[in-house]
């Protein structure tokens, strides 16, 4: 079974943060929360055995279900970080994207220089 990082902090429990919406949205069950969040009903149990973490797009969706605040929401659950760090490779284009990317550069930036400046190919 695959954790991840996250689940390895002791105070995280997503249990805690899906029992408190299926009380403040009166819900009877997973199910019923699934539909209301419009995710599909594996999400919320792979999120309650810790085989899935409750993602940014997830939280903004309960965000505006419920109307709490994002930071209430992650400190329901027990997502005490305050920090995000990203590694020097996010963000980065690959090196194969990066070539890519000035080969298509490199036609454009041909055009864009004018003809017949100080040289020319005319005899005159």
């Amino acid at each position: 079974m695959a954790h991840h990082a996250l689940a390895s902090q002791e105070s995280y429990n997503p249990n805690h943060l899906l029992d408190i919406l299926l009380g403040k949205m009166q819900l009877k069950n997973d199910a019923a929360l699934s539909r209301l969040l419009e995710v599909a009903p594996p999400v919320i149990s792979k999120i309650r055995h810790h085989r899935l973490p409750v993602g940014a797009s997830l939280l903004i969706r309960m965000h505006e279900v419920t109307g709490m605040s994002i930071r209430d929401l992650r400190d329901l659950m027990g997502d005490r970080r305050t920090k995000y760090r990203l590694s020097d490779a996010q963000g980065r284009p690959k090196p194969e994207d990066k070539q890519a990317q000035q080969a298509q550069q490199a036609p454009a930036q041909q055009a864009q220089k004018p003809e017949g400046g100080t040289g020319g190919n005319y005899a005159h």
